[in-house]
């Protein structure tokens, strides 16, 4: 079985993924049976500048990924055996030799090693696996009768999609409380759903499917006793709920404090369920919108060469990467990826949910750590008035 499935031995990283570019960025490279070869190659080659790095082992594989503020230091670092961590020992044990792609700037070195670590998938890596933790987008549709329903992948025929969450207990639970408030089914499928408006040569009232309409948490599409257009008021209400635009935790709130005072305390405990489940989902929602709405610009960034470049963020998440527009060429270039980011138009760039959530986290913990990098970025407004006033003081 030998050589069946031959690795391709390792050339370099790959395409970028935020640079329409089908070509591989530059790769260097250093080997050594021995970890002093290594260090004394490593001292004579590698630059202190951004980038990501790699370890290889014996048989070539990639068995980690790094990024550094200068690559130089970071992997001198891998050396120091009083001072480095066991785990960065461990892996230079297994290396046999040591790949670095230098990058413009700090920034683009992290989004590249988020990049890496998906395509790769190194053995040693934890953070910024894939399937590392599970994440889900809250969804309401499917047709005849949308509910509120949670899925990794949003469809497309989604009314609304909002996330991407963490997939715990708590989220399924509060999406059944969504469920049960506004009175929209949840069951599968296959479940077959009549309105009274579709008409029928024997119309008549159907077995529920569930217990939800007997407990008032459901208004019964699958019997044929609802129609159509109050179950539409419902989906309407949820989707409300779900842009922030109502909020009816208030009024359950209300009511656990009246029945509580009504000594109704096995209601009251179950309306305080309900109402600590829907608070904490609203919360999480608006983190979202927050998200969505604060951290959608272009940051602007000159890298350690002088090269400037712009970072296309569209709701805390790095969309497109492009050179700053110097002429009418690239303006008009830049112009026209402004539109497909901030309008709605670049759909298939749209990565899984698990890298809009590693993503966010990368974008919001950078502008945490450097409020100052927030103030240099430009509304979408802005970078096209400086497309448009590029384009017209060269064409002038």
């Amino acid at each position: 079985m030998e050589g069946l499935f031959r690795q391709e031995p390792f050339r370099d990283f790959g395409p970028c993924a935020l640079v329409d570019r089908p070509e591989a960025p530059a790769v260097h490279s250093v080997q050594g049976e021995r970890s002093l070869a290594l260090l004394s190659q490593i001292r004579l080659q590698c630059p202190a500048k951004p980038g990501v790095y790699g370890m290889l082992d014996a048989a070539g594989e990639l068995i980690y990924l790094g990024k550094a503020k200068q690559l130089r230091d970071r992997l001198l670092s891998y050396f120091r055996s009083k001072s480095r961590p066991p785990k960065a020992g461990r892996i230079l044990r297994h290396a046999r030799a040591i790949v670095w792609e230098i990058c413009a700037h700090e920034f683009a070195a992290l989004l590249r090693e988020q990049e890496l670590i998906r395509r790769w998938r190194p053995r040693w890596n934890v953070q910024g696996q894939p399937l590392r933790r599970r994440l889900a987008f809250v969804c309401l549709g499917r047709a005849p009768a949308p509910y509120v329903f949670v899925t990794r992948q949003p469809p497309l025929e989604a009314v609304a999609a909002l996330g991407p969450l963490s997939w715990t207990p708590r989220t399924v639970k509060a999406i059944q409380r969504v469920n049960d408030l506004f009175r929209l089914r949840d069951c599968p499928q296959p479940q077959e759903i009549i309105f009274p408006e579709q008409g029928g040569l024997f119309p008549l009232t159907r077995a529920p499917g569930c217990m939800r309409a007997e407990l008032q948490t459901c208004l019964a599409p699958c019997t044929g006793s609802c129609q159509q257009t109050d179950y539409a008021v419902q989906a309407k209400a949820a989707l409300a709920f779900l842009s922030g635009v109502t909020n009816p935790v208030a009024d359950l709130e209300r009511r656990m404090k009246a029945a509580a005072a009504a000594q109704q305390f096995e209601r009251a405990a179950a309306l305080r369920d309900q109402w600590a489940d829907l608070t904490w989902f609203a919360e999480q929602l608006a983190r979202l919108r927050h998200a969505q709405a604060a951290m959608s610009f272009v940051y602007p960034i000159v890298g350690w060469n002088g090269v400037a470049h712009w970072y296309l963020i569209h709701g805390a998440r790095v969309l497109a990467a492009l050179a700053a527009p110097q002429n009418v060429e690239t303006a008009r270039q830049a112009s026209e990826m402004l539109d497909a980011v901030y309008a709605g138009k670049r759909l298939d760039k749209l990565l899984a949910p698990y890298e809009h959530h590693d993503g966010r986290l990368i974008v919001m913990q950078w502008f945490r750590q450097f409020p100052r990098e927030r103030r240099k970025t430009l509304t979408p407004d802005q970078a096209r008035a400086r497309c448009a006033r590029l384009a017209a003081s060269k064409s002038a």
